[in-house]
């Protein structure tokens, strides 16, 4: 359908069809999308599994993980499923005691829930990538994972503590040995699919160059101000599902902004909808085909951010979406080492796709 990415062919499975509010003045094309829960829609992965089309970005600021339990109950209980957490993250303890608890109390099965885990720089030596899993399981208080991703196509030494990184930790990176304990990982139950995030097109052929099982998801910043139209062309040629992060800007973190959330060109039709900027962006990469993933800690804002699946976007407001001017906002700098490392400069990290 024309509307998912002006061209880009849709992942989602059209299971049942949604009654959409409109304005009255808006010439919209009604779309068939997939239920999610009590209401939205999920997406059919390569590897047979389906992601629920929104999910609960775990990579929050600390806090108490009483409060953080009680925040993944919270969402479970409006209706949240999909849960994208990471080694990195400091929440995968808080969010297995909450998964744990969910499912004691009968509020939810294992079967209906989606939890992604990544595994971090430091781990993405081929004989570490299977204890690193391993490790997220026992936090995680689950014998599998639905997805398991990449963090990066970067490796560090072992002792480099989250970003704060020297030119000489960041080592070589082999993207065939690593695969192929992806790979495992899979033969040996613990994960259901297995991807990538943070692939540039290139970096997606070279591992395709080695890969028995084809990543099923590449997780990437997408956004209405980030667009990422040449990724998402080349990915659907493979059947690889692109899920976005940061798709409201991640304004509270120091690489992000404000912008997409201050933009009088969202406001403008967001006011249309009686709705938020920050639910048009969501619901623009929905329409997009792409799994949005946001992360709050205010309940509010959990239920704002889910409540987008009772409106369609129209042509004309997809048209002055694609006209915005595109900035990436995490530019990965710390990963870059000029005089030895295999990134010297941004170009080479991303491949020119920034």
């Amino acid at each position: 359908m024309e509307i998912f990415g002006r061209g880009i062919s849709s992942p989602i499975k059209q299971v049942n069809d949604f009654k959409f509010r409109n304005s009255s003045n808006s010439k919209c094309t009604k779309i068939s999308v997939g239920r999610m829960h009590a209401s939205g829609n999920f997406l059919h992965l390569n590897s047979g599994a389906k992601m629920p089309v929104i999910g609960l970005g775990m990579a929050t600021e600390p806090i108490d993980s009483h409060q953080l339990k009680s925040l993944v109950l919270y969402a479970i209980q409006i209706g949240y499923r999909h849960f994208d957490s990471a080694s990195l993250y400091t929440s995968q303890i808080g969010l297995g005691d909450a998964l744990n608890e969910a499912m004691k109390s009968r509020l939810v099965s294992r079967e209906e829930v989606f939890v992604t885990s990544k595994v971090w720089c430091t781990d993405v030596h081929a004989d570490d990538v299977l204890p690193s899993l391993q490790n997220s399981l026992r936090m995680l208080q689950l014998d599998y994972v639905d997805l398991y991703l990449i963090h990066f196509p970067v490796r560090l030494k072992k002792e480099v503590v989250f970003l704060n990184i020297k030119e000489d930790d960041i080592l070589p990176f082999d993207i065939k040995s690593t695969w192929q304990a992806m790979e495992k990982c899979v033969e040996l139950g613990l994960t259901k699919s297995i991807g990538v995030s943070n692939f540039s097109c290139k970096k997606i052929e070279d591992l395709l160059a080695h890969a028995t099982i084809t990543p099923s998801v590449n997780q990437v910043e997408m956004h209405p101000f980030w667009q990422q139209r040449k990724l998402r062309e080349y990915c659907s040629k493979l059947n690889i599902h692109v899920s976005a992060y940061a798709p409201l800007g991640s304004p509270a973190k120091s690489w992000g902004s404000r912008r997409l959330l201050d933009s009088h060109v969202i406001n403008g039709i967001a006011q249309k909808y009686s709705k938020t900027n920050g639910q048009i962006a969501l619901r623009w990469g929905i329409e997009q085909g792409v799994c949005v993933i946001p992360k709050s800690i205010r309940e509010e804002r959990l239920l704002e951010n889910f409540e987008i699946f009772d409106f369609q976007l129209c042509e004309e407001d997809h048209q002055k979406i694609e006209t915005l001017e595109q900035q990436k906002l995490f530019s990965g700098k710390e990963f870059i080492s000029p005089t030895n490392g295999p990134y010297r400069t941004l170009e080479e990290l991303w491949d020119g796709e920034i």
